[in-house]
This record gives structure tokens, sequence and C-alpha cells, in this order.
């Protein structure tokens, strides 16, 4: 007998729906679309590809037809022409009763200067349109928070790219979990409160002082504490040493991410991969 096995991964045409902002330089994009019906996903630091229309366009170009060929296809196109692609946490999405996805969000955070994709989420308005390289499947290998289930104590650290993530993780998590949270922030004014039932303490450092900051913190005592630590790559390697050398977690208890690299934009960074 064969069994048919769903792909994880598909493309979504959506629009915006509408937008929010949460902070100084923080704005919130929800989007939908008829095709979101066919979007699963568990959440937490759920990763997405968003493409995004060069201004003057109405459609981002992304062949997405030609199936498997698209990825060639898309880099083949002309640089004024082939669709921004950037690098997005899901930060929710809402379903309706029959349990079909019907909205998502994604959070941008405002650059200066602005970037490609924070200069279209300044501009964004309900009805443009954008494509999505998302989960099909709700259990998939984007997403990358995976604490062990003997975890007695959870370890959060994130720049502002991460920040989508962590809201997402926390509000996961069950009561009387322990979490120890720190976050940085480069103004003060998207420092904010985070909804969660876990046992969590959270640390806003405002400014670029919060890896110093968790490498000299004392953390609670635990047998099997587990480390997620994403953003800036920089941040996240010396984080992830500090973790392994200086307090002896296991590396396997340990999920690092970068999110983006100093002085590099998203093409750069693929192609340093």
């Amino acid at each position: 007998m064969t069994t048919a096995v769903a792909a994880p991964f598909r493309f979504f045409s959506l629009q915006v729906a509408r937008t929010r902002r949460l902070g100084a330089s923080l704005i919130r994009v929800t989007f939908a679309g008829q095709d979101l019906e066919h979007f699963f996903s568990d959440g937490r630091d759920q990763s997405l590809s968003l493409f995004l229309p060069h201004p003057g366009q109405s459609v981002p170009a992304v062949p997405f037809e030609l199936g498997d060929g698209w990825w060639q296809a898309w880099r083949e196109l002309p640089d004024d022409v082939r669709a921004v692609m950037r690098s997005y946490t899901l930060r929710a999405l809402r379903r309706d009763a029959s349990g079909r996805t019907t909205e998502i969000d994604v959070d941008f955070v405002l650059h200066v200067p602005a970037g490609p994709a924070s200069a279209w989420a300044s501009g964004a308005g309900a009805g443009d349109r954008v494509v999505l390289l998302g989960p099909a499947l709700a259990d998939n290998r984007a997403i990358r928070f995976r604490p062990p289930v003997d975890s007695d104590l959870i370890v959060l650290w994130g720049d502002e790219s991460a920040l989508p993530a962590v809201e997402s993780i926390l509000e996961s998590l069950p009561a009387g979990q322990r979490v120890r949270v720190w976050l940085e922030a480069h103004d003060a004014r998207n420092v904010r409160e985070l909804a969660t039932a876990a046992d969590a303490e959270v640390t806003w450092v405002v400014g670029e002082g919060s890896v110093d900051a968790l490498r000299e913190a004392r953390l609670p005592a635990a047998e099997h504490p587990y480390v997620w630590i994403a953003g800036e790559s920089g941040c996240v390697k010396a984080l992830r040493r500090h973790f392994v050398r200086e307090r002896g977690i296991d590396r396997r208890r340990i999920t690092f991410v970068g999110y983006w690299r100093q002085g590099m934009n998203e093409e750069q960074l693929r192609a340093s991969e």
C-alpha cells in the first residue's frame, strides 16, 4: 500500500488585512487570503519566507508555478524585477470554527535607513499583495524551539528580530515552567510586558549590553537546562560558546539561530552560507 505524504511547505498568495504599530520601531502586519486554509503550524519560532514586491509592482515576482524549478527561475530574474525575499517568524495565527487558518501576523522591525522590507512594511496597506513560503504541516523543520521533556529551566535570549519568536514561545509554555529571558531593545519605547503562564523572569536591556548581561547573570540551579538563542549571528555564536564552555551545558540542549549578521543584508548572508 502506498501512503501519500504531504509536502511540509508550500506557497501562499496573501493580502494585507491591516497593520498595527507596536512600538517606536515595531509594526505588526496581518495577512489574510483563501490560501491560508492550507496553512498549518504549531507556532513558537515558526520560520517563514516572505516575498515582497518592488515599488511600482502590484504583485511580487515569484515563479512558484514552476514547482521545484521556482528557485532557479527566481534567481535568474532581473534584480529590479525579482521579488524581495526576507525571513520572518510567525507571530500568531487565527482559525475559524472549522479549524482553518484565516489570518496570520508577522512583526517587522523598522530600520533607519530602511531596507526594502522595512520600507514595504512602513507603507503597507489593506489589499497589498505578497507571497509566502510557509508550512503546510503543523510540525515541521522550520520550528526550532524544541526543549526536551525533562527541561527544568529554559533560558531565552534574543534581540528585536527575535522578539516575535520569544513572545510566541512564552505564550506556548505551561504554568510552572521556569523561564529566564533576556531581550535586547535599541529603543526603550519597544519595551513592553510579555504574556505567559510560565514562571518567567524577563530582563530587557536597552542598547547593546544584553550579551554581557546574560554572561554575568546568576541562573537558577537546574539539572536539565535548555537554551534558545536567536538574533544577530555574532552574538548568537558568542553566547553559544559561553553556555557550552563556561556554563557546561550540553551543546545538544542549545538551539541557536542567526537571524541576521551585522553589516550584511539577507542576500549577502545567504551567499556566505
